[in-house]
């Protein structure tokens, strides 16, 4: 895939561009055994429409100005990027087998000095949006038209420098600022609305002044509707979209662990992870 400007949509490319971006992560994963693979899963087909559809870039010039610049705040979903950016041509496919290694460009957790394509390093969560809302103001300054994406999850909703930045958003009204939330309920120290409740989210979000979708973010035709939507919109406003999604999507022995925000997989699993992968693209329904 490749693309100078945002591309037309075509449902069933994306569809399999997010499978291709699912079975990428798991072979990341099998190289080190463990990894963040239940988001990876889950996120795929967000970044599937991001990468395949609305993202302006171009692969052989990742640090063209005229970019669209996509945040990885949650960077331990560099797995899930790493697959995005490899569909996009912007990474290597032969570069998947040094995942995590020493000396590769595709460490463990995102961080831009090591990646191409990768606009910051995800560290402490919560850093992506206030980073995301100092880019839109920036390129507003110099007249580029390009968008800034932040891709987070609702793990970092716990930050108050999110809730900061959100306002200040929407007080510089941000137009060219997409936020992309998974809401996946899931963190290290247990489900994410048991850490600290966030709900009732789409109301907090439009309280801050933002413009606010929410959606099944593992249904292709509705992430594409919720991106095409925020691209499009006049309001001078920031835009959000709370993406629902399932952690492991498309693997059931995955979907379906206890614990599965970092997860430890047998070697056997990985073989069967991916056969369950390639059979359910075949029949062309993600189980």
């Amino acid at each position: 895939m490749s693309t100078t400007t945002a591309v037309p949509a075509d449902l069933g490319e994306l569809e399999k561009v997010a499978y291709r971006i699912r079975r990428y992560a798991l072979r990341m994963g099998e190289v080190q055994g463990q990894g963040y693979i239940g988001q990876a899963l889950g996120w795929a087909d967000v970044l599937a429409v991001a990468y395949g559809h609305a993202l302006n870039l171009r692969p052989a010039e990742p640090e063209w100005e005229g970019r669209d610049r996509f945040l990885l705040s949650h960077g331990h979903y560099a797995i899930a990027l790493y697959a995005a950016l490899i569909e996009a041509g912007i990474v290597s496919e032969s570069e998947l087998e040094t995942y995590g290694s020493d000396d590769s460009r595709l460490p463990m957790s995102g961080m831009a000095t090591y990646t191409p394509g990768m606009e910051m390093s995800g560290g402490s969560l919560g850093h992506g949006l206030p980073i995301a809302v100092g880019m839109a103001l920036g390129l507003r300054h110099k007249k580029n038209p390009a968008f800034v994406y932040n891709s987070m999850s609702d793990g970092e909703l716990d930050e108050g420098s999110v809730w900061e930045a959100a306002m200040g958003a929407a007080h510089h009204a941000l137009s060219n600022l997409i936020c992309l939330i998974d809401i996946n309920n899931q963190q290290a120290d247990g489900p994410s609305s048991k850490v600290l409740g966030f709900e009732p989210l789409a109301d907090k979000w439009a309280a801050f002044g933002w413009h606010v979708q929410r959606v099944d973010g593992n249904d292709l035709p509705a992430v594409l509707q919720a991106l095409d939507i925020s691209r499009s919109l006049a309001d001078a406003k920031p835009r959000v979209i709370l993406f629902d999604t399932l952690m492991g999507k498309g693997v059931p022995f995955l979907e379906t662990r206890e614990k599965n925000h970092f997860i430890r997989v047998d070697p056997p699993e990985w073989q069967q992870a991916l056969r369950i992968l390639d059979q359910s693209q075949t029949e062309g329904v993600l189980a």
